[in-house]
């Protein structure tokens, strides 16, 4: 007979039960037997379909993850050993196969809600336990995954990520071929100048074709680092992407929920890259001669300088086309929550079904799915939101102005959830985030701010009285828009802060959005019209009219679909989202 707590031999355990003898057919724990122990049962899970010692039996009565298990104690129990489920955790836990950064002897097997972190059992003991963090084990969230929104959000993440680095490559070598094509005329000029003038200046030549190679040289090898980064990286995405398919089309719920999330780190870590490699400083050239050097060239120790011409890498002086428009119907975004009509005042959107907006009157935060045409989740701040903008795929800050905050809510699960704050010195107003940067209007006294995303200050736009009430943002690479509701213009700045175009047509222009041709549609509540303005503010042109004070707007270039609100007062009107398809 086996004795209590003695390692059995192989052929003595539970799964070889029915070829021992009668004296060996007790029935032993069976989380201890796989362990190479062999107890005595004290009773039985119907979940895990398992018997237990009584170790094991008063520690799953504990364990935050089989507490609620319904338990037999040993009168009730079978009196044969059961296989366990297919359908347990035990069989899926073959598949939390993903060790832990932090401790990797240990395998990915929880979610944390509240930190959207990854966990081990580690990381729950030490920092992350049940009285002060929401988490789950994996395998009993995962089910609802496949082909989830969050999929979606996350996927969607990963290929836009990748466009962008895409992009940024195909950007330096443009300006690097215009670079070096520009020094190559630079160098046509100096030849020129040089056949008027006594061969004594080919030593002042050659300082300047030197010059011009070690230039050409550092474009080359920037644009050789930059390529090499940018392919790297776009195939470490396509290879999670290609993944995070696969295990979608595979059905397996955990190693896609485990990818999706490492993929959305990754993300973070790639725009911080991003974020660098935008940083480039490539310039064009050209020669400038020396009108005295005849006269003067024996003091003299250059030929000339090559200077810098200003480079623009993006086009703003895109006409605007003519756009044929029909009404898509409209979405109600009253929801029994709400105590007051609505008052949609900012907008924002993650993919093309799903638009965030803030509700002013309701103090919510309401998500809309634009295929199903509904509100399906909503958030309650302690104040009235303003605007709003993406910060990443998962991530989004509002604007809250009686309360001088902003507040940083993020998505899990399709749901909405309040995450930290920031405060701000002013009535913060309109608000529009670019690779990590935050632009905020202030509307008492009249101001920019851009802030970095912990809400540090990095640039204060005031000087010269350039606004008097500046209401909503938007932003790219090159240029900051803002619609100023006093002065009536929309007024376009660089990052520096210098204003660089402006249009005075407007009545009353409030919201705008950004095109994905590089134009600005601008809510203007007067007029009741939405006008598309060029990039480079020189121009415009009315794309909707007789509407009902349009005053919140928002563009998906995907569907070729224009979103806007009304505020007019009247709840007929107001608590109604319009869609319009521009072709």
């Amino acid at each position: 007979m086996a004795v209590p707590g003695k390692k059995a031999s192989k052929q003595f355990s539970s799964s070889t039960a029915s070829m021992a003898s009668d004296e060996d057919l007790q029935i032993y724990c069976q989380p201890c037997d796989e362990e190479g122990t062999r107890l005595p049962a004290h009773g039985y899970c119907t979940d895990c379909k398992e018997h237990l010692c009584k170790t094991c039996f008063t520690a799953h009565k504990i364990s935050r993850l089989s507490k609620h298990h319904k338990l037999q104690d040993a009168t009730k129990m079978p009196k044969v050993l059961q296989q366990p489920s297919t359908h347990t955790h035990t069989g899926q836990s073959n598949f939390l196969t993903t060790p832990c950064l932090k401790h990797p002897q240990e395998m990915i097997k929880f979610y944390c809600h509240d930190h959207v972190e990854l966990l081990c059992s580690v990381c729950v003991t030490l920092e992350h336990q049940a009285t002060s963090c929401n988490v789950n084990y994996i395998p009993d969230i995962s089910g609802d995954i496949i082909d989830s929104k969050e999929y979606q959000v996350i996927l969607n993440a990963v290929n836009t990520t990748s466009d962008k680095f895409q992009q940024i490559l195909k950007d330096v070598k443009d300006m690097t071929y215009k670079s070096n094509s520009s020094l190559k005329d630079a160098l046509v000029d100096i030849k020129k100048f040089r056949q008027e003038i006594n061969l004594r200046l080919d030593v002042l030549e050659r300082q300047n074709v030197d010059a011009a190679k070690v230039i050409e040289q550092e474009n080359n090898k920037h644009l050789k680092a930059v390529e090499t980064t940018c392919e790297e990286i776009t195939k470490s995405l396509k290879i999670s992407s290609d993944k995070i398919k696969q295990l979608n089309t595979t059905k397996q719920g955990d190693k896609l929920f485990i990818d999706l999330k490492l993929a959305e780190n990754k993300i973070k870590v790639m725009k911080e890259k991003l974020l660098t490699l935008s940083s480039f400083d490539i310039k064009e050239y050209n020669f400038q001669s020396n009108d005295v050097i005849s006269n003067l060239f024996k003091t003299k120790k250059s030929l000339g300088t090559l200077t810098h011409k200003t480079l623009n890498t993006e086009s703003h002086s895109v006409q605007i086309k003519s756009r044929q428009s029909s009404h898509e119907g409209k979405i109600c975004v009253k929801t029994s929550k709400d105590e007051f009509s609505c008052c949609i005042t900012g907008m924002t959107l993650l993919t093309p079904d799903l638009l965030i907006i803030t509700d002013y009157n309701n103090k919510a935060v309401k998500m809309v799915d634009t295929s199903s045409q509904s509100v399906s989740d909503q958030l309650q701040l302690d104040d009235g939101p303003w605007d709003i903008t993406t910060v990443t795929s998962t991530e989004l800050a509002v604007t809250l102005p009686d309360k001088q905050t902003i507040q940083f809510i993020s998505i899990s699960s399709n749901k909405l959830i309040k995450k930290h704050t920031v405060k701000v010195d002013g009535d913060c107003h309109g608000i529009s985030c670019y690779q990590d940067k935050l632009v905020v209007s202030f509307r008492y006294p009249a101001k920019l701010q851009i802030l970095d995303l912990n809400g540090a200050i990095q640039t204060t736009i005031d000087k010269n009285n350039i606004f008097k009430e500046p209401g909503y943002i938007t932003c790219n690479r090159s240029s900051i828009y803002v619609s100023d509701w006093d002065m009536k213009t929309v007024t376009r700045l660089n990052w520096q802060g210098d204003v660089i175009g402006s249009f005075s047509g407007m009545s009353d222009p409030r919201g705008m959005s950004l095109s994905d041709d590089g134009t600005v549609f601008v809510c203007d509540w007067d007029r009741k019209v939405i006008e598309e303005i060029t990039g480079d503010c020189s121009t415009g042109k009315v794309v909707l009219k007789d509407l009902k004070n349009p005053y919140a707007v928002c563009w998906c270039g995907e569907t070729k679909k224009l979103y806007y609100s009304t505020v007019k007062n009247v709840e007929k009107y107001d608590n109604f989202l319009h869609i319009y398809k521009l072709s």
